[in-house]
């Protein structure tokens, strides 16, 4: 009895192994059992056995289709958000409370246009100095003397503990707790005293009483920026020989940048509109400047729709600002 073998796609194996012409023959107890050979191209053949692959199921047919699933809540909501934007739009445009001439008025008017600047300078004061001080008192706090340690926590405590608008307060009126400032030897013999009013006027105040109020924020953003590094890098740098100086600004504080950055711009962004504080010591930042001019003409909403609209677009320079540190920071980040 003569024995062939089929391959796995049923086709038959000749004598010069070829596939198809001839009905393939096995080998079995009995008589000879005889299939007739598949016919078609190859590619056809393959898989359309098993109704998986190939060109169609078991029955020839089409292969099956991938159906995505479909979420109709999606378009739902989606719908009613539509609804409600365009509600808010059109109750915005259409109520004529809102004066959208006296806004185009005072919009670019020059009082209002410096009490953008100088908010903008106070801002940049606060957010200077304030994280000067505020890397001075993490590194502070991070250091393994005691004295400083504490000094540094107990700032951190302090400053966190007592509201922006008593700081200012307390910085407006110093000189109901000293009137002269002595400069000299301590618990010496000075040598020149001045006048409290004279050297801390209200823009100084206001200054100093931002920055002193955010270097206490500053430091525990700074503190956690730092600890962030992993500490093989300081270990590997100080078995390179590299001074400790440069280690921090070279080493560990680029690297720490990508967590320092996220949230030193949300403090930038909230300290421009903390600015609005210091309206309760009369200086003509933006708040207090709408609030002057609404006072002599009586159009309330559309000069505090002045202040929103500018309020809106310093923060939205300053968040596309952060996006794009936030990006030059995290290169590389895997």
């Amino acid at each position: 009895m003569a024995v062939e073998f089929l391959d796995i796609d049923g086709a038959h194996d000749g004598p010069e192994n070829g596939r198809g012409g001839s009905p393939a023959t096995v080998a079995t107890a009995g008589p000879q059992v005889t299939r007739p050979a598949e016919s078609g191209p190859p590619e056809d053949r393959r898989d359309g056995g098993d109704g998986r692959g190939g060109r169609g199921g078991q029955d020839g047919g089409p292969a099956p289709k991938v159906v995505t699933t479909r979420h109709p809540g999606r378009w739902v909501t989606a719908a009613a958000v539509v609804v409600l934007l365009a509600m808010a739009a059109s109750a915005l445009i259409t109520n004529p409370a809102w004066e959208w001439e006296v806004v185009g008025e005072f919009l670019f008017a020059p009082s209002v246009l410096r009490s953008v600047v100088f908010t903008l300078e106070l801002t940049a004061l606060g957010i200077g100095f304030g994280f000067l001080l505020g890397t001075v008192l993490a590194l502070m706090r991070m250091s393994a003397n005691p004295l400083l340690s504490s000094v540094a926590w107990g700032y951190i405590a302090l400053f966190r503990s007592i509201p922006l608008i008593l700081q200012l307060l307390f910085w407006y009126n110093l000189a109901l707790l000293y009137p002269r400032l002595s400069f000299g030897v301590p618990f010496g013999p000075s040598f020149f005293d001045v006048g409290t009013m004279d050297l801390i006027g209200p823009v100084t105040a206001a200054a100093l009483g931002l920055a002193l109020h955010q270097a206490a924020y500053a430091a525990e953003i700074v503190r956690a920026g730092l600890l962030s590094v992993d500490h093989g890098q300081r270990e590997a740098a100080a078995a390179l020989g590299i001074p400790r100086s440069r280690q921090l600004f070279r080493i560990i504080l680029p690297q720490a940048m990508r967590s320092i950055v996220p949230t030193a711009g949300n403090e930038i962004i909230g300290l421009v509109k903390g600015t609005s504080v210091v309206y309760i010591m009369a200086l003509p930042e933006l708040f207090y400047q709408v609030q002057v001019i609404y006072n002599r003409n009586g159009r309330v909403i559309a000069l505090l729709l002045v202040a929103t609209i500018w309020y809106l677009v310093m923060t939205t320079v300053l968040s596309v600002v952060q996006h794009y540190l936030e990006r030059h920071y995290g290169k590389g980040r895997a």
